[in-house]
């Protein structure tokens, strides 16, 4: 599907805001493609996509995922808005046509990361911290830094590690997919 009607079709389902950022992250998807040398089309599609369902209730993530035949996990069920990405690589693949799978994994896994990402994964995941219209939180400039500059793993570890501290400090549930992929990105960087 071309990527100018998935933009507009998003236009007319998503706020303003969620709209502009799927936009920033898009943006983002393709420039960290060209640094780390992942496919173009593929980044940019998945960065407008990776918050497709983003709009949907919690009630509705979960009567859509029964519609689709999704499991749902117990962190899942503790905290159903982690159930878009899911819901997201589903509508992908239904409304826009979207079968590559490391495309749909990437909608899939860039809520929580998830150990040893694929390269378009992490561009997904690291692209929704730092997308250019999010508002500024703290360490956002130094994981732009890193992600631009450094190591693609690097940022993820250290994404991760900004956003549990980032859940702990508001007492927020924390999916154990989030630790994982922390863990697993801290063991990596440190072993190069």
């Amino acid at each position: 599907m071309e990527l100018e009607h998935i933009r507009k079709s998003l236009e007319k389902t998503l706020s303003e805001k969620r709209y502009r950022h799927i936009l920033g992250v898009e943006e983002v998807c393709y420039d960290l493609a060209v640094i780390y040398g992942c496919d173009t089309l593929k980044a940019r599609t998945a960065g407008l996509l990776h918050d497709c369902a983003k709009h949907l209730s919690d009630e509705e993530l979960i009567s859509e995922c029964r519609k689709f035949n999704l499991h749902i996990t117990e962190a899942e069920i503790k905290a159903p808005y982690l159930l878009h990405a899911k819901v997201g690589a589903a509508y992908a693949k239904e409304f826009y046509g979207i079968t590559d799978e490391e495309i749909l994994n990437a909608i899939i896994s860039h809520t929580t990361g998830r150990p040893a990402m694929s390269e378009l994964e992490k561009i997904v995941y690291v692209a929704d911290f730092i997308e250019p219209y999010r508002n500024p939180i703290l360490h956002l400039d130094k994981a732009r830094k890193i992600a631009y500059n450094d190591d693609l793993d690097e940022a993820v570890m250290f994404i991760s590690g900004r956003i549990l501290e980032y859940l702990k400090s508001i007492n927020a549930f924390i999916d154990p997919l989030t630790i994982e992929t922390y863990n697993y990105y801290v063991n990596l960087c440190q072993s190069k």
